[in-house]
C-alpha cells in the first residue's frame, strides 16, 4: 500500500456535453435523439450537484468537446467548478491523463462519469475516505463496469487495452490490481444508465422525463 496519501481529494467528472446525437447514443432507440440528450443533461447536472455536495475536495469537469462548446454554457454550471479538456484516445487514455495529472499534483482522485444517478454524496465520501487506508476504491456497477475509480497513485495497467463498454471491465480491473499488487476497497454495487433496459433504475424525477421522451419517440 502507498504510504504517501495526501489529505486532498479531487473529484474528476469525465463527461460529454449533452449534444443530441453525441451523447447517450445507446438510449436513442428508446428516447429519441433529443430525449437521450435531455436525460444526459439532467444526469450531468445531478452528478455535479452530488460531487459538490459531497465536500471531499475540488470538483473538476473533464470535458469533451471543448469547454467552449455552446452546450456547456447552456447548462449554467456552478462557477466553482474547475475545468479541463479530455485528451485524444479511447476512454482509458482519457481517464489515464486525468488521473495522472491530478495525482502528479499530490492529490488523490475520484474518477466518475455522469451515467450513475445512484452514486450519491455518501458513496463519494466513503470512496474518498477509503483512500486514506487503501490504494484504490472502486464502485462496481451491475453491468460489469464501474461508476467510480478512486486512486492514490497511478499505474498505466488500469487503463491500457481495457475492454471498455463490456461486462468484464470491473473484473479485469480487479485482476490487474491483484497483480500490482495494491490494496482495494470495493464499495456497494450500483446501476449505470447505458441501455434502454437500464431506465428502470432511474430515480423518480428522471423517470418522468424519460416517460415523456419515450412517448414522443414512438
Amino acid at each position: 500500500m502507498n504510504d504517501t496519501h495526501t489529505s486532498a481529494c479531487r473529484v474528476v467528472i469525465i463527461a460529454k456535453a449533452p449534444i443530441p446525437g453525441y451523447c447517450k447514443t445507446r438510449l436513442i432507440p428508446a428516447l429519441g435523439t433529443e430525449g437521450a440528450a435531455a436525460l444526459a443533461s439532467r444526469m450531468l447536472l445531478r452528478t455535479v450537484q452530488t460531487a459538490l455536495a459531497a465536500g471531499v475536495g475540488p470538483v473538476e469537469m473533464c470535458a469533451a468537446p471543448s469547454r467552449h462548446e455552446a452546450a456547456w454554457a447552456a447548462l449554467g454550471l456552478p462557477a466553482v467548478l474547475d475545468w479541463s479538456e479530455q485528451r485524444e484516445g479511447d476512454l482509458g487514455a482519457r481517464m489515464a491523463a486525468a488521473a495522472q495529472r491530478t495525482l502528479s499534483r499530490g492529490e488523490r482522485v475520484l474518477l466518475i462519469g455522469t451515467d450513475c444517478p445512484e452514486l450519491d454524496e455518501a458513496h463519494l465520501r466513503s470512496a474518498a475516505a477509503s483512500l486514506l487506508a487503501h490504494d484504490v476504491s472502486l464502485v462496481p456497477t451491475a453491468d460489469g463496469g464501474y461508476a467510480l475509480l478512486g486512486l492514490s497513485q497511478f499505474h498505466p495497467s488500469l487503463f491500457d487495452n481495457m475492454p471498455w463498454s463490456t461486462d468484464t471491465v470491473a473484473g479485469e480491473t480487479l485482476g490487474r490490481l491483484a497483480k500490482i499488487p495494491w490494496t482495494v476497497k470495493t464499495l456497494q454495487m450500483l446501476h449505470d444508465i447505458d441501455e434502454p433496459a437500464d431506465l428502470r433504475w432511474l430515480p423518480d424525477d428522471l423517470k418522468t422525463l424519460t416517460e415523456e421522451a419515450m412517448h414522443q419517440a414512438i
